[in-house]
């Protein structure tokens, strides 16, 4: 695919497999050129994604490289501490840029630790998964999660750049690129109707070629962030099946359940906040079905008894963006159009939780 570029408020989004000439022109310009690099990974991108990348780029060969370990549950200040104290040892400075390699996890808390040490360092991201390429890697906001609750603590950072190589998906299995469809998913039915059409008449493991997916949905991403960078507005849309998605995710966290990925929960959030667009805004109910299915016919259901219900319900209630005891979601009065800040009472809540109960 012919190298495509977007451009974010201070930063250029670059994707395609030729992209390398693009990031040698850019490491070569005057702020970078004298620049420091130093990579954070994971035990994954540093063993399938790395080698792709020192091949093709000189400035990388010999660079230091930081090693944190995959998954949700090391998102946390621990994680950050201890890079943090390497960054001293390592005597990175204001000169020193962090390249990120990996996934959305490892993107959203690099972009943390980047931001934050010495009042800020820039930071390169290399998205290495579907949803860092689509979601994570850009937009600004980076963070950690605290206490079992996700993206708890964190600033608004934007990266020097993010190059996005599809060819990267390549080493990962079927399960990771589809918690990264979730969110293609969600694009599609809060800005673009045509896109929606398109992605409900293919199943995902049909999809082999992923470019123009991904190249539509950083451009829906970015053209909302370009509007709303601080989420004051128009932003809150992508909030959609996030609110009650995360929710998901927390329960699974808490009980250590491997089985729950972020997209999985986003699908599982889709499927109960389209639920209440039709109770609540006039969804025709003949759409909540087609999405329900369509999200079910793809992603696996996620069981929930008694418990998970009160436990979701506990949740949402501590949900930043809130208003009192009514919970904010973003809905839908139809196919491509979102609705933000949407409260919901937890009657509500529960009306949606047990039609999706019902769907086992």
């Amino acid at each position: 695919m012919a190298v495509r570029i977007l451009r974010a408020e201070s930063y250029p989004i670059v994707v395609g497999e030729d992209i390398f000439e693009e990031i040698q022109t850019h490491l070569r310009e005057p702020e970078m050129r004298d620049s420091r690099f130093i990579i954070l990974v994971d035990e994954n991108t540093r063993n399938l994604c790395l080698p792709m990348l020192t091949a093709k780029l000189e400035q990388l060969k010999d660079c230091a490289v930081m090693e944190v370990p995959g998954g949700e549950d090391h998102k946390n200040i621990q994680t950050c501490v201890e890079i943090w104290q390497n960054l001293i040892h390592l005597k990175a400075d204001k000169g020193t840029v962090l390249v990120n390699i990996g996934g959305g996890v490892l993107t959203d808390m690099a972009g943390f630790i980047a931001a934050t040490f010495r009042r800020g360092i820039r930071f390169i991201n290399f998205p290495t998964t579907l949803v860092g390429q689509i979601d994570a890697a850009f937009g600004g906001k980076v963070g950690v999660n605290l206490g079992g609750l996700k993206n708890q603590i964190g600033v608004f950072a934007d990266p020097a750049a993010v190059y996005i190589y599809p060819l990267f998906l390549k080493t990962l299995p079927a399960k990771e690129k589809l918690s990264g469809f979730a969110e293609v998913v969600k694009y599609a039915l809060i800005m673009d109707q045509h896109f929606w059409k398109l992605l409900k008449n293919v199943n995902f493991a049909q999809i082999n070629l992923w470019d123009d997916i991904i190249y539509r949905s950083v451009e829906i991403k970015n053209r909302i962030v370009k509007n709303d960078p601080y989420e004051k507005r128009l932003r809150k849309r992508l909030n959609f099946g996030h609110t009650i998605g995360q929710a998901f995710e927390t329960i699974a966290l808490g009980k250590q359940d491997a089985t729950m990925s972020h997209g999985t929960g986003v699908a599982m959030g889709i499927i109960c906040e389209t639920f209440l667009s039709c109770r609540m805004k006039g969804l025709q109910w003949e759409i909540m079905e087609e999405i329900a299915s369509y999200m079910l016919e793809n992603f696996p259901y996620y069981p929930l008894d008694e418990q998970d219900v009160e436990r979701i319900l506990k949740v949402l209630q501590q949900d930043k963006k809130n208003a009192g005891d009514a919970i904010n979601f973003t809905l839908l009065p139809s196919l491509g159009h979102a609705l933000i800040d949407q409260y919901c009472t937890p009657e509500d809540i529960l009306s949606c939780l047990q039609f999706y109960r019902e769907l086992d």
